[in-house]
């Protein structure tokens, strides 16, 4: 099997630029200090750290659905209000499946292609296409309740791929699984995006998934949240499962365990939301 290196950041352009993006809520809490964070496209970055240190504040504020109270956020140079402007789409997958009960697994994933008014055949084509992707071409009519939770959040990811982004956002989708679903997700979240050419931000507090995973982990602290230490995964990809079994992985678990124990020492603010 071809073994790829992992992003060279010099070699290819920024797809997420933070510039100096900073979150203070109305009741004076600081949530996030300033932030200075450069993604590559095609990146995949996970951020990683105690409860409290503004990992979500900082995806929310990257995907547009939360304004910094001061400083800049770059989508491919463009200002994320802007991102239209780049011929690019983002998804944003959240910790839970958000699905609606009473609808079927086809119509969950095609929500955001009725909402965009695209046409029915088309619509239908990509959810199928969707589907096969994730593993659920056969549970289409299905109703949520019916799928198991790792089901349920494939259906998820399959709702943010048929909007064909370029960027995905994941705010811990696989926390809430079983480790045995986590592992085998988390596998096929990779092949995903090596197929799709993604660029991933992933939020975890998982220091063996942000391993797996990652090309980069960003390490944050709290009170208040910023970034306090990267750590670059120089692995190849694709990675199997018995990379986690390894003494390299055993080694870059050890060190951000130890990061992590520092930034959950390190702080005595209001912590961030």
């Amino acid at each position: 099997m071809k073994r790829e290196s992992p992003v060279v950041l010099a070699e290819v352009p920024a797809a997420i630029e933070v510039l100096s993006a900073h979150k203070t809520y109305p009741n004076g809490t600081v949530a996030l200090k300033p932030v200075d964070l450069k993604i590559a496209e095609g990146e995949f970055v996970t951020l990683l750290g105690p409860s409290g240190c503004g990992k979500s504040t900082l995806l929310k504020m990257v995907a547009g659905l939360l304004a910094p109270t001061d400083g800049r956020l770059l989508l491919w140079r463009k200002p994320v209000d802007r991102l239209d402007e780049t011929g690019k789409r983002l998804a944003f997958v959240f910790q839970s499946p958000t699905l609606m009960p009473w609808a079927s697994v086809q119509a969950n994933v095609r929500l955001p292609l009725d909402l965009a008014g695209v046409p029915r055949a088309e619509a239908d084509a990509r959810v199928a296409e969707a589907l096969v992707l994730v593993g659920l071409a056969r549970f289409a009519k299905a109703l949520p309740r019916n799928l198991s939770g790792g089901m349920q959040m494939r259906a998820s990811i399959a709702r943010s791929l048929v909007v064909q982004p370029q960027l995905l956002l994941m705010d811990e989708p696989f926390g809430a699984l079983d480790e045995i679903t986590r592992h085998k997700l988390d596998s096929e979240l990779l092949q995903l995006w090596r197929q799709k050419k993604l660029t991933v931000v992933f939020v975890t507090h998982s220091i063996h998934e942000a391993v797996y995973l990652s090309n980069r982990v960003i390490m944050m602290a709290a009170r208040p949240g910023r970034v306090v230490e990267e750590v670059r995964i120089d692995e190849p990809y694709p990675r199997s499962p018995d990379f986690m079994v390894t003494p390299r992985f055993a080694a870059y678990a050890r060190q951000l365990q130890d990061s992590l124990l520092r930034a959950s020492q390190d702080g005595d603010e209001e912590p961030a939301r």
